[in-house]
């Protein structure tokens, strides 16, 4: 992970950490949108990473999908982003 990503990816696992366990097991997707996050971050770096990671954030509504929503693969055309 880069160290752009691995800033980005601080309020992720403080999250998880402190209120995660307070909110419930209520997820609309598999991964959980922490983990989601955590994996973009990691595969796709700071830019693209946090792109899908705000992406899947804002379809996580009621009338957004639901169920198994891994992330994309990288693209052999698709450079890793330097963040």
């Amino acid at each position: 992970m880069s160290p752009l990503a691995a800033l980005i990816a601080l309020p992720v696992r403080g999250y998880r950490l402190a209120a995660s366990p307070w909110v419930g097991h209520g997820c609309r997707f598999q991964p959980t949108c922490s983990a989601y996050a955590l994996e973009a971050l990691d595969r796709h770096g700071a830019f693209r990473g946090g792109a899908l990671t705000m992406r899947r954030i804002l379809r996580c509504h009621p009338w957004g999908g639901h169920g198994f929503d891994p992330v994309p693969e990288i693209s052999a055309k698709e450079p890793r982003d330097a963040g």
